[in-house]
């Protein structure tokens, strides 16, 4: 995903704070280097004690309770699930520790199409830039516990579905104080969100 810096996180909880509107500067170079990964620290909007949106950095990835790799996505109907029984990966950070994602971007590799890796020359997965038409810069739904960060998944829409059978839950406007508030589940699907793909080559 191409997140936005820590310091335009701060800066958009400013601009809403003073004008009552986040505000973005334009950004079209998507440098690959701004580009965060699995297990780089990502910065995220998380409520403080007293309901408050500040800017954190979170490291992209949950321990897995059995000691194996990181777990970095999390199913919303597994998390859903989770929360109902009250037990399981997921049901503390669904409950307590839902969080927003800024990003101007996100990437899904395609099922099937394959590229030449400009690094090896091997074949690679054709990777699908995903934007949100008119907006700078849109949110992700998280959730976060102990400093780590999951991103959230639900069944795509028509836009991801042709390249991927997952994709974030994109927040569509004025929708982030819902996934922040007591009735999130109603945002499980995003059939109605817009997005725009774009093959990175």
């Amino acid at each position: 995903m191409c997140p936005l810096s820590f310091e335009e996180a701060q800066e958009v909880l400013a601009s809403r704070e003073e004008t009552g509107r986040a505000r973005v500067t334009a950004d079209e170079t998507f440098d690959p280097a701004r580009d965060a990964w699995p297990g780089s620290m990502v910065p995220a909007l998380v409520p403080n004690e007293s309901g408050q949106l500040v800017a954190a950095k979170l490291i992209w990835g949950f321990d897995a309770p059995n000691g194996s790799r990181a777990v970095f996505n999390t199913r919303i109907e597994t998390a859903l699930a989770q929360l109902r029984d009250g037990r399981g990966m997921w049901a503390g950070a669904i409950a307590r520790g839902r969080c927003l994602v800024p990003v101007r971007a996100f990437y899904e590799g395609h099922a099937t199409e394959r590229v030449k890796s400009e690094r090896t020359g091997k074949p690679v997965r054709r990777q699908y830039r995903f934007l949100m038409p008119g907006a700078k810069a849109f949110l992700l739904a998280g959730v976060c516990q102990d400093g780590k960060l999951s991103i959230v998944t639900c069944e795509p829409n028509a836009a991801v579905a042709p390249v991927h059978n997952r994709m974030p839950l994109v927040l569509g406007p004025g929708e982030s104080s819902i996934w922040l508030g007591p009735n999130f589940e109603m945002l499980a699907d995003r059939s109605r969100v817009r997005l725009i793909s774009e093959p990175e080559r």
